[in-house]
Parts: structure tokens; sequence; C-alpha cells
């Protein structure tokens, strides 16, 4: 069957504008959903050999879905599964079609590689826009782009989505955080792009050189890739003077702009359910979960033509709410992810996420906001050991890094109920990010 059988179905919604479809009831969003869910079953099913064994395997078919609540039936997918058929034997469109390729840096094996057609190109560029606006990014101001570009899906999925709201990009990309105080000066920008660590990086450089970041003109921080807590949206308005708002993406489904806070309520990231439809299932059963129900978000793309993903397993644990939103937006909330149940570290008998300590941590007096875990293994058991920095104003003594030490492992028993080992170290040792945070370091002893 040619491409051209599978172009997306004529729908009198889809030509609603912006506010329209982000304020569409449920009922029409359900309605849309459910046309779109049946074309992409049937694009992945006839262009992927490997959906259509798969749902040949679950005794399901595309022309089986009636309603969205029927997905339930259908099989997931895996990070693994792209890998598996790496480099392009997930696509459904051919090569002929597509504009563009990313890929994931590939470090614990074959990268997972992400196509695009020129359709998908635009969706994207859209529906970045629309996060960017959601978060308070408006037509004229300057966006300060510190996202990686390259294979990695947020420097571009940003700077496309800033071009089509009608901004002023400034394609800085990460690192030379020296460079990219002096031009968030003289450049004046309104909006800073980054993950939240690097953001960090850049105030903690600003500040060592005599610089007042408070007082520079940006209002705005667009910050994701990588998970963050609400105590480090405390440091992170606090310490650069400005207002931080959540963008959450993943290559494998898009890239940035998936879902996006408003600057409204800052309470939640409204997923984009006109492209894609999110579940909840518990991580262990695999059964779909309630709304409002904590376990691992799904994702299924409704629009993408060239990588088509059904009930894609993201493995963050999260949950939804479609209680109405002070924006006045309908878009069901994902709220704040806690953290990923591939990531959870069983330390001693409890289970521990790296976000739980980070929030342990950020914001606590005479620490600045730099950690790292490690892990080590301690005879048949992981044993855990958070290195924090102290802050650059406090005295530093050897006795007073003990002293800190001490009070942040009594700190984290109390607050986490895990035992483990703590160090302080003296100003600017841990590593500072010029991109994704590297959290957890893993020595542990491999079988």
């Amino acid at each position: 069957m040619s491409t051209q059988a599978h172009l997306h179905p004529v729908s009198s919604l889809q030509f609603m504008t912006e506010p329209e479809m982000e304020t569409l009831p449920r009922a029409g969003l359900a309605t849309l959903q459910a046309e779109r869910l049946r074309w992409t079953l049937a694009r992945a099913y006839t262009h992927v050999p490997h959906y259509r064994e798969k749902f040949d395997a679950a005794r399901v078919a595309p022309d089986r879905l009636k309603t969205a609540e029927d997905l339930k039936h259908y099989p997931f997918t895996m990070k693994t599964d792209l890998r598996d058929n790496y480099p392009f034997g997930m696509f459904a469109s051919p090569g002929s079609d597509l504009s563009r390729l990313h890929a994931s840096s590939g470090t614990t094996g074959k990268p997972t590689v992400v196509g695009y057609t020129a359709g998908d190109i635009e969706r994207w560029s859209g529906l970045m826009a629309r996060s960017m606006a959601a978060a308070g990014v408006r037509p004229g101001d300057v966006v300060h782009n510190a996202y990686g570009y390259g294979l990695f899906t947020g420097g571009l999925g940003a700077h496309y989505g800033a071009e089509r709201l009608g901004c002023i990009v400034v394609p800085m990309s990460g690192g030379g955080t020296e460079r990219q105080v002096a031009l968030l000066q003289d450049f004046a920008a309104d909006i800073l792009c980054s993950t939240p660590s690097y953001a960090l990086n850049i105030a903690e450089v600003a500040e060592a050189q005599g610089i007042d970041v408070r007082a520079l003109p940006v209002r705005r921080g667009v910050f994701g890739a990588e998970p963050w807590s609400d105590q480090m949206r405390a440091e992170l308005d606090s310490r650069l003077g400005i207002t931080s708002v959540d963008v959450y993406g993943l290559s494998e489904i898009m890239g940035p702009g998936v879902a996006c806070e408003c600057d409204t309520a800052r309470a939640g990231l409204h997923g984009w359910e006109d492209h894609f439809l999110f579940e909840i299932i518990d991580p262990e059963t695999l059964e779909p979960l309630a709304m409002g129900e904590t376990g691992e978000l799904v994702i299924t793309t409704l629009t993408k033509e060239a990588l088509p993903m059904v009930r894609y397993r993201t493995r963050d644990i999260t949950r939804l709410t479609d209680e109405p939103c002070g924006c006045g937006r309908t878009h069901v909330r994902i709220l704040r992810v806690t953290g990923r149940d591939d990531d959870m570290l069983i330390i001693r008998g409890v289970n521990v996420y790296p976000s739980q300590v980070e929030a342990v941590l950020v914001g606590l007096a005479g620490l600045a906001p730099h950690y790292q875990i490690r892990l080590d293994s301690d005879g048949a058991l992981d044993a855990m050991t958070v290195e924090v920095e102290v802050a650059a104003d406090d005295a530093v003594t050897e006795d007073n890094l003990a002293t800190k030490a001490l009070e942040v492992r009594h700190h984290i028993k109390s607050m986490i109920g895990v035992t483990c080992s703590v160090e302080a170290k003296r100003p600017g040792t841990l590593p500072r990010s010029q991109g994704k945070a590297v959290r957890v370091v893993d020595l542990r002893k491999k079988p």
C-alpha cells in the first residue's frame, strides 16, 4: 500500500486555530483521537513488519479498534524494539520521504534512530511553538537556546518552535558557559532554553564573574530534557530571577514539545492530545490505571508519519489529571515525573529514585545545588554514596565538611528512609553540566 493511502484523515477539527484546539472540549478531543488512532494503527501495521508481527501475535488488527479504550488490547513498544530494528526497521516511510534523522548517543549499545518526514517536522515545529507560547514566550522575544544541537532533538526542536512562534533565536547550543553569559547580556535575551542543571551552571559562572544574573532581561526559563524537582524549580527561580517552566518530550515520540506547563498555573504539563494519546499503566502488571493513579506513562503517536509509535513505554513514573486548569486548556496534564522505573535503586531493601535525593538536597542550608550519586557493591548488597558540595559562602574546613556530611546523611535517612554514605566536598569540586547532568555513577561489579 502506498504512503499516499495513509495520509492524515481529514477532519473539520484539525483546521481549528491553536486557541480553539487547546480549549477543545474533551468529547471533541476523544473523537479526534479515535480517528487519528485508527490511522496510526493502520499505517504501523501496513508499513512496519515489526508491528504487523506483534499485532498478529496478539490477535489484534487495526480495524478492531472502535474507541481509544480498545487500545489496551494492542502490544507495547519498547526502546529495545528500536535498537533491535536498527537503524530504519521501525520506519513507516521510505527513505525518499524522509527529511531528517536524529539518534541517541548509543553509549549503552546501539543508538535509537528516529526519522521525520517534512510533515512531521512541520507538526513538531507547530507543537513546540504551541508549548513555548503556553510557557509565556511571545513573538519578538529573543530566545537564547542552550539545548544541544546535532543528533540530540532538543536544540533543533526548540529552535524551530521559537522561529515558528516569531521569536529571534540565538542558537548557542551547550558549552562555552562564559560566552553564554556574555551573550545573554549583550543580546538581552528574554528567554533561556536549556536543561535545568545547565541553567544552574550558567548562573554560577555569571556570579563568579561578578554579574548579577537576576538583573539580566531573561524572564522565562523553558527547561527540560532531564528530570527536575520542585525544589530545583525554586532554586532556579530564585537564582536567576525568572519563571521556570517545564517542557517534556522524548526523541522516540517526537522530541521536546510533547507536553508543556502553562505559565498560568505551572501545575502539570499539558499533554497535546490532538497529536498523542496518553495512558498510565501499572509497570508490574502492565494493566491500565485510572485517571489520577500513579504509574508508568505510555504514549501513542497520532500524527507521526515516519515513525509511528504504538503504546510506547516511556518508563517515566507520573500520573495524569483531567481537572480544569486555570489557563482554560482542556488537554490532560502530566504531573511532575517523580522518576523512571528503570532508574529506581534498591538500597538495603529501600526503593529510592534519584529525584527523591534531589528533592532532599536542593535548597538545604549550606549546600550548593550540585550533587552526584555513586553506586558501589558492598558484598551482596548495593551501597549508595551521595556527594554534595558546600555553598561557596560557607567557611570550609575539614571539620565543617565532616559535620555537613553527617547532617546531610541524617536528613536523607529521615526524609527517604535510606541509609547511605555522604561525602561533603569543597565548592567547585563536582562536575558541572554542559547539557544533561550525570546524576548517577554506577561502579557496581557486574555479574
